[in-house]
């Protein structure tokens, strides 16, 4: 599983960050996942993208727990507290291990929130397990067939996704900068996030805690087999199933939050997802905004979600 940890490498107990939530460990698809929990109601499950982990909705766990919701946020297959095997990183399981996670919380459905990585879950989970999804919320992830078309057509997209479809593409390569000081997450940061969030006090130490956190051994290898097998699959019979999962409509109602200064997932990418919806659908752009809106305008951001949920 790529090298082992490097000297003082710290271990998954830091992303344990006391709060009013609760921490568990709850088992899912076969292996075991980190929650973070707190409140009472329907569910709502926050999944993550990379590169953090859960503490990304601390904001939103809050929020939604005193509105009256269940909201749990959890650490992905490979990320933070949660399990992180050597296999399992490929689209299909990972949105199984999120629709078995609603199950063993005792829950029949979950209104799935989901930025980045975890936002191409949410996609996944509502084409490809829609008995468990009440409705989905997308910040800043394009439907994965939409992203795909893009970088196949805009030289933009493709420039902005350079760094899964070159640098995670390379052997070693991203284990490498992820487990070595921080500085490569510091700047994919600085690359990705909005003028209203970036070089805050927040803004520091929130990217210094995510650094720290990927530097959790092995979570640099296991975020990288995301992105190796998102590529290379592409050609695979596998892959060729997965894309063909996603032509099916999503019937669930979906909320998709795009931030404008977005120089991950480019707006005129996110922008044409909703042909993939069947269902409601909304499109909201959120100005100043970079790609991780739950943290950059975590007040306006946790308004929206109560504003749409209450509605389902």
């Amino acid at each position: 599983m790529g090298f082992g940890p490097l000297p003082g490498s710290p271990d998954s107990s830091i992303v344990l960050v006391d709060g009013p939530w609760r921490h568990r460990t709850v088992r899912a698809n076969g292996i075991a996942l980190h929650v973070a929990e707190l409140g009472t109601g329907p569910l709502v499950l926050l999944l993550h993208g990379f590169p953090q982990f859960w503490w990304t909705w601390r904001r939103q766990l809050t929020d939604l727990a005193e509105a009256g919701y269940r909201a749990v946020a959890v650490d992905l297959r490979g990320f933070g507290a949660s399990d992180k095997p050597p296999r399992g990183y490929d689209a299909p399981t990972l949105a199984a291990d999120m629709a078995a996670l609603v199950a063993s919380l005792g829950e029949r459905n979950a209104i799935v929130v989901g930025n980045d990585l975890g936002g191409l879950l949410a996609w996944t989970m509502a084409a490809n397990h829609a008995e468990v999804v009440r409705g989905i919320v997308l910040l800043g992830a394009a439907h994965p067939l939409r992203l795909r078309a893009a970088i196949a057509r805009s030289p933009e997209q493709r420039h902005a996704s350079a760094y899964a479809l070159r640098t995670f593409q390379i052997p070693r390569r991203p284990e490498h900068l992820l487990a070595r000081d921080g500085r490569w997450v510091r700047q994919l940061f600085d690359t990705w996030t909005g003028p209203r969030w970036r070089g805050t006090p927040g803004y520091l130490a929130d990217v210094e805690r995510y650094a720290e956190a990927m530097r959790i051994h092995p979570v640099g290898y296991c975020a990288s087999e995301y992105f190796r097998w998102l590529v290379r699959s592409l050609p695979r019979g596998d892959g060729r199933r997965f894309a063909s999962s996603l032509r099916v409509p999503v019937a669930a109602p979906v909320l998709q939050l795009q931030g404008d200064f977005d120089t991950c997932v480019l707006p005129s990418t996110a922008q044409g997802s909703g042909q993939y919806v069947a269902g409601d659908y909304e499109y909201r752009v959120l100005d100043g905004v970079g790609h991780f809106p739950q943290n950059e305008v975590s007040e306006q951001v946790s308004g929206e979600l109560l504003r749409w949920v209450k509605l389902r």
